[in-house]
């Protein structure tokens, strides 16, 4: 008999995943690891569901409706990431091999992102050590119109702002973007990801087209010099964040997939719902918390003034998915870390991320997450506030690109569920009056 997905058994009982492995350590319900991850068996499931059922049959108060809550509106199917037992692999490699990040926690990538691009398209077993660099397609003005869309935002406008234009002129630009077949996918992907690079103004040097994605966002984010450090820094940041199971965003891609918009279009959707507080945008408020500390601010009172502003916590702590900590984030850290021995600014930004985790860890136990280990590396960076969700949209838009891929081979407007009215019975309306005469 088929075995069911983590997924499909937390599906099944009606709880989330984390419930599930809760129950899995009280010896509650079994499972077994295999290579694609945790399985679990359908007549103990059922049988678990339904003691579950006889357990609450007394209990007082009416049942809540079914789906009320918005959850769970599905599974679906993923071969990309998988977040289990709190650790990240993607395609059944460990998120820190695919990042380039050695048994020492060094980030010795420079290049790794554009292989792990190429390698969700080509699906070799793991991504190629020889692949070029991702390279974006000439524009056909030459740059002249991209200019000129970018000049005519405000001055002071967010980096995220410029990055939805960049996004726009591509899709203008490319007539071949309603090609939704397989090897069309993977060429607009990889212009798409290289020209929202390319298209933004360097706060640097800029290092031209033939080097690494990573090496030229550097260039586009932070004023200081490339190092390979830094450099494989933000390379490991890219690849760790390329996909995360069926987040938000990527949910509103797939959406936009099934409905087949073309790929510019399913990353216009992910990137609306990614520029939302409690997702993409939390490293940017994290990085302004670690320069406040970094200025001098009493890192308890940095702490409570973020979370007050916030009103959903300490930012960039406690990921729902990692009881134990975010994997993405330890990676990163740990990488920052070895860069801290040689660099002083990778340092300072570990001091004061240290001073607010031990905060944080002490009145909470919460753990840090990837949005301050982004944050993290935007302040060693000099970069702006909003860095982090800059290159969390970068990276995540490849994840989309792949997902539409997928999601053109299902059949069509499947991701379109059922609302269910809740409002008034029009039959109970009485007449407004306005005609009544």
């Amino acid at each position: 008999m088929e075995r069911l997905t983590a997924a499909q058994a937390a599906a099944r009982l009606g709880v989330r995943t984390e419930t599930l492995y809760a129950y899995v350590s009280r010896g509650l319900i079994g499972r077994e690891r295999t290579a694609r991850g945790s399985s679990f068996d359908v007549l103990e499931v059922e049988r678990f569901a339904r003691s579950r059922r006889r357990g609450h049959a007394g209990s007082a108060g009416p049942a809540r409706p079914a789906g009320s809550d918005g959850l769970p509106l599905g599974v679906i199917d993923t071969d990309i990431a998988l977040a289990e037992d709190g650790e990240l692999w993607f395609r059944g490699v460990e998120a820190a091999v695919a990042a380039g990040v050695d048994e020492h926690g060094a980030a010795g990538g420079d290049g790794r992102f554009d292989a792990v691009v190429r390698w969700l398209f080509e699906r070799t077993v793991e991504p190629r050590a020889d692949a070029p660099p991702l390279r974006a397609a000439r524009i056909a003005d030459d740059g002249g119109r991209s200019r000129a869309a970018m000049a005519a935002l405000p001055k002071d406008a967010p980096t995220f702002s410029r990055l939805l234009t960049a996004v726009a002129v591509l899709a203008a630009e490319d007539p071949g973007r309603f090609d939704l077949t397989a090897p069309s996918v993977a060429r607009t992907a990889e212009r798409l990801i290289a020209g929202m690079v390319s298209i933004l103004p360097t706060r640097g040097p800029d290092p031209g087209q033939d080097v690494s994605l990573a090496r030229r966002l550097w260039s586009r984010v932070s004023p200081l010099p490339a190092t390979t450090a830094s450099v494989g820094l933000l390379d490991a940041a890219l690849v760790l964040l390329v996909d995360h199971d069926i987040a938000v965003s990527t949910l509103a891609a797939r959406a936009a997939a099934s409905a087949r918009a073309h790929p510019y279009a399913v990353v216009a959707a992910g990137l609306g719902a990614l520029d939302s507080a409690l997702h993409g945008a939390v490293s940017t408020a994290c990085h302004a918390m670690l320069r406040e500390v970094g200025d001098g601010r009493d890192p308890m009172s940095a702490v409570a003034a973020a979370a007050r502003r916030g009103g959903a916590g300490v930012p960039g702590f406690d990921q729902p998915r990692y009881p134990d900590g975010d994997p993405r984030a330890r990676i990163l850290l740990a990488a920052l870390r070895a860069a801290a021995v040689e660099d002083r600014a990778f340092a300072e930004a570990l001091r004061v991320v240290d001073a607010v985790t031990f905060v944080v860890r002490e009145r909470t136990g919460a753990r840090p997450t990837v949005d301050m280990a982004l944050a993290a590396i935007s302040l060693a960076g000099d970069m702006p506030e909003d860095a982090g969700e800059l290159v969390f949209a970068i990276a995540r838009s490849a994840g989309w690109c792949a997902h539409a891929a997928d999601e053109y081979t299902r059949s069509p407007l499947r991701l379109r569920p059922i609302g269910r009215y809740v409002g008034p019975d029009p039959a109970d309306l009485q007449p407004s009056g306005v005609n009544d005469r």
